[in-house]
């Protein structure tokens, strides 16, 4: 693991070692922008298991079956038991799910917990039940553990698809409608599992109360300003600093849906055809997938996207999706269609590609073949446009197995009648294409990752770590080693703000500073891109220069030679 993934983990791991479950800390310096509980669950998977990268993926893991065992249980209240099974199916094949979980990002937990949310309060509105108080308690639970994971979406997602169904049911002034939702058991619940981390936290970390609209550099307001303004409200606008994200265009993120659902999005013209009337559970269910889903892509066509942020809607999508496939109109059958000659040209598009690469050799590992875009790294999916047509030849066995998923895909559609049949076809074909894609991770990892780096590090004798950038840059290396580090013109991006904190540890260094250090007898590491070994030569001369390790265009230096 690297980037995301190992800084996540080693908060965890820094919260297990010190006790301090308030306030997360990188290197020591106060991390204030993420809520705690993703970090909460992996150390408490540490606790059980040890601290391993897979124990650390491994919350993400269960949460994500849970997400899908809940899109089924919706789907199963709401239309019938085959369509809860081909929504729970559709959720968890599709490619956005399986993609973007990849990454230590609690944004598939906060989507079970908006799901788990948007179900309760739709129970508790349903004209077909007695409204019960335990789904009040449910959906306070809810919210309260998504504010803990994400912050204020997590309530204001179902609060505002709630308000807009209620106004298409025209239930928005029913003072019955209200009185069924319980909104002070459910407000109570939430506070009672959310507000005791946000006072502590603002507690913690002072000054208590700021309400600038300014975000600059070298401004220190402490964590009540930087969490609810910075992060919350200026993010929002655009206005957050330091601004070390990027955006989707905003036409592109709402198109991007249709490959995150594939190949279910093909099913959508389908359920287009569907009865949103309010007068049966079904119809119901499917005017609250619509609100649902117009709250999310609405609110950030008006903010800063990221490819994930449209993860809520997956599920509404999802249950679109299933009632659709058990309706079996005329319109799945077209969707079916359309997929069959989708994938048959995927199939070929892919063939072809492999043909093309197959007697290219190959040598060493696929950054020598690899085009860096680093403009593109503030998106999740950056990376992707390094790749070149002789990279390719590094991922002979990816490709094939892609062209497998994509034929098996292909002939299933062609020779499977039932709809059932087709559907288990698409399913077993997006398994095989996942298997694809994860053995090209593999292919990808010592090009993204510094996993060698750190085993070099752990087998080299004692010493004083630095790193020559931001701590993202090599925190694959912090987690591996658990070891904290100098860093070298570092102080920026996500650390920037709480290198400002009273009492901070002054771990950022200048170039006099470095040159001072790396001078002296007493032996330094060094971690550095390729790119940075110019300038570190004109500050401290190549001879001092020398390298431990290498992994693709990164590299461990020392001072002196090794013994």
């Amino acid at each position: 693991m690297d980037d995301v993934d190992a800084v996540q983990a080693q908060i965890a791991r820094n919260m297990l070692a010190s006790g301090d479950y308030v306030t997360a800390r990188l290197d020591g310096v106060p991390y204030l922008e993420k809520s705690p509980l993703v970090y909460w669950l992996m150390a408490g998977s540490f606790r059980i298991f040890g601290v391993h990268d897979w124990s650390a993926r491994l919350p993400l893991a269960l949460g994500v079956l849970l997400l899908c065992w809940t899109a089924y249980r919706f789907a199963r209240w709401a239309f019938d038991e085959a369509a809860a099974t081909y929504a729970g199916l559709a959720l968890a094949t599709c490619i956005g799910l399986f993609l973007f979980t990849r990454i230590l990002i609690p944004d598939a937990l906060l989507t079970l917990t908006i799901t788990g949310a948007i179900w309760a309060g739709l129970r508790l509105l349903d004209p077909q039940e007695e409204p019960r108080r335990i789904d009040a308690v449910w959906l306070g639970i809810c919210f309260g553990l998504g504010l803990l994971l994400k912050g204020l979406i997590a309530v204001v997602f179902p609060a505002l698809a709630g308000l807009a169904y209620m106004a298409c049911t025209r239930q928005l002034f029913s003072l019955t409608a209200w009185k069924r939702l319980h909104i002070f058991t459910a407000a109570a619940v939430a506070l009672l599992i959310a507000a005791p981390w946000h006072v502590l936290a603002t507690l913690r970390n002072p000054p208590y109360l700021a309400f600038s609209l300014h975000s600059g550099p070298g401004e220190y307001r402490g964590f009540f300003w930087f969490y609810f303004f910075n992060e919350h409200l200026l993010r929002f606008l655009n206005l957050r600093y330091p601004r070390d994200y990027n955006t989707v265009p905003r036409a592109l993120f709402w198109l991007l849906n249709l490959i995150w659902l594939f190949p279910w999005s093909a099913f959508l013209p389908a359920a287009a055809r569907l009865s949103y009337r309010p007068n049966t559970r079904a119809g119901r269910a499917r005017l609250m997938a619509l609100c649902w889903i117009g709250v999310v892509m609405v609110f950030f066509t008006f903010s800063t996207t990221q490819e994930y942020y449209s993860m809520p809607i997956y599920p509404a999508l999802a249950l679109l999706i299933g009632s659709a496939l058990a309706s079996e109109n005329t319109r799945v059958r077209a969707g079916m269609r359309s997929l069959q000659i989708a994938f048959a040209a995927l199939f070929v598009a892919v063939a072809t590609l492999l043909l093309m690469v197959w007697r290219t050799p190959v040598a060493g590992d696929i950054s020598q073949a690899l085009v860096q875009h680093p403009e593109l790294y503030t998106l999740s999916l950056g990376h992707f446009g390094d790749l070149t047509l002789t990279a390719f030849a590094y991922l002979k066995l990816p490709l094939a197995l892609a062209a497998l998923a994509f034929a098996v895909g292909c002939v299933g559609l062609m020779l499977t009648r039932r709809n059932i049949g087709k559907i288990a076809s698409l399913a077993i074909a997006m398994i095989v294409f996942f298997q694809a894609a994860r053995v090209a991770l593999i292919r990808f990892d010592g090009y993204l990752g510094s996993y060698p780096l750190a085993q070099a590090l752990e087998k080299s004798p004692p010493g004083q770590l630095i790193e020559a950038d931001a701590y993202y840059a090599f925190s694959s290396v912090f987690f591996y080693t658990n070891r904290s580090a100098l860093l070298l013109n570092g102080r920026r991006d996500n650390l920037e703000y709480g290198s400002c904190a009273p009492g901070s540890p002054n771990v950022f260094i200048d170039d006099q500073k470095f040159r001072s250090l790396w001078s002296q007898p007493a032996r330094y590491y060094l971690l550095a891109y390729g790119s940075d070994v110019a300038h570190l030569k004109e500050l401290v001369g190549d001879p001092s220069l020398h390298v431990v390790a290498r992994n693709a265009d990164n590299y461990l230096l020392t001072n002196s030679p090794l013994p």
